[in-house]
């Protein structure tokens, strides 16, 4: 049965070696051929015929009926079956199979942010040994990127959706999938503005949890998207947005704009529109501008707080609705006092915090604190005499 077991983890876990959120993550399925033979199909396969073999091991043991074997496979399909079945559904929200080619792009997206390792998908780097069962869980997937070697694209932690600019987020997916010899899709793009940030908000969700480390910023009508890496994100992210991404982008347009404006009658009807569409995006860009500048002022991420609280303060920049309203939520929660001991909230409502490390000893302790913590004075305990044996 020791054997069995020690099978049965290794076929789970070569399962979860496509799986780019799990510990276990070596390359998406459409790569993963190339580390040696795998076919989920026969791996589950194998996984049920251990399983029957424990489960006939068990059985015997315990020396159940056949009746009782039924019963205990679940052949029934009994209504509390069917609820546990929902409960772990709704628990393994961000579980789900992922299509291949969205698994591709996502996982060739986290080469170009530095997360993910293409050298496993070329060879050029060897595939790490498979661990022991109980060994401590790795900082890293296999799959991730070690810390001592250089990313696919050297960014300060800010991509862009900007087609000709160095950092375009875009070209940098296709570039990385010629690298590794991978089908390049007809519109990586579209995929990017459209498909991604929903499908990357639902792998990195899990129950209650919603953790996405990309972060798509834009404009109002969503014609510009700055993409923030959250491993990387500091208390500058905002300013060099403003200073290397909006601000020459901004200079670009103003160009444009006024090179189109120079024709006057002469332009055509190509020229107008194409002059509205900048002067469209002239005021988005400089709407952007000036609200993260405002947003800089006061921004102290901190990572322990976690990405949703740490995304709060600017879920006004998020266009995905779902994630917008999350993030609104949380930053209305922010500014009732409910996540005081965050490290954010000090940068917001310092004094309100400062007052309430003065009774709350926990939170004290959590903003560094504990000076300001005042002990409460003991009151004195009554004294209870025994009561007089009546004579």
């Amino acid at each position: 049965m020791v054997a069995s077991s020690s099978r049965a983890w290794t076929l789970k876990r070569s399962l979860d070696t496509v799986d780019e959120v799990s510990h276990a993550f070596h390359l998406p399925a459409a790569l993963r051929a190339r580390l040696g033979d795998y076919d989920p199909l026969t791996i589950e396969a194998e996984l049920a015929d251990i399983q029957a073999e424990i489960d006939d091991i068990a059985f015997d043991l315990y020396a159940f009926s056949a009746a009782d074997r039924a019963a205990a496979l679940g052949s029934s399909g009994t209504e509390d079956e069917h609820v546990n079945d929902a409960a772990d559904s709704e628990d393994d929200d961000g579980a789900e199979a992922v299509d291949q080619t969205d698994g591709l792009l996502s996982w060739a997206a986290g080469v170009a942010f530095g997360r993910f390792d293409w050298r496993l998908a070329t060879g050029e780097r060897e595939t790490p040994p498979e661990p022991e069962p109980f060994d401590p869980l790795p900082a890293k997937s296999p799959g991730m990127l070690p810390d001592d070697e250089e990313p696919f694209h050297a960014h300060s932690g800010i991509l862009v959706d900007d087609q000709g600019h160095p950092n375009d987020l875009a070209r940098l997916i296709e570039e990385v999938l010629a690298r590794v010899e991978a089908p390049v899709p007809a519109d990586v793009r579209r995929w990017l503005q459209r498909d991604f940030f929903p499908l990357h908000l639902k792998q990195y969700s899990k129950s209650r949890r919603k953790a996405p480390i990309y972060w798509p910023i834009s404009t109002s009508s969503g014609s510009y998207t700055l993409w923030i890496y959250y491993p990387s994100l500091t208390d500058q992210t905002l300013f060099t947005a403003i200073n290397d991404f909006i601000e020459p982008k901004l200079k670009q347009v103003g160009q444009d704009v006024a090179a189109l404006r120079t024709k006057g009658s002469a332009r055509s009807r190509d020229d107008e529109k194409n002059f509205e569409a900048l002067q469209t995006l002239e005021l988005e860009l400089i709407e952007l501008r000036d609200t993260l500048l405002q947003i800089a002022q006061t921004y102290r991420p901190n990572h322990d707080d976690g990405v949703q609280i740490t995304a709060a303060p600017l879920w006004q920049l998020f266009r995905h609705k779902p994630w917008q309203k999350i993030l609104k939520d949380t930053w209305t929660k922010l500014e009732k006092g409910d996540f005081d001991w965050a490290h954010l909230v000090m940068a917001y409502w310092p004094d309100r915090v400062r007052e309430k490390c003065k009774t709350d000893k926990s939170l004290a302790i959590a903003h560094d604190l504990e000076h300001l913590y005042v002990e409460p004075d003991l009151k004195p305990t009554k004294a209870r005499g025994r009561k007089k044996a009546s004579e």
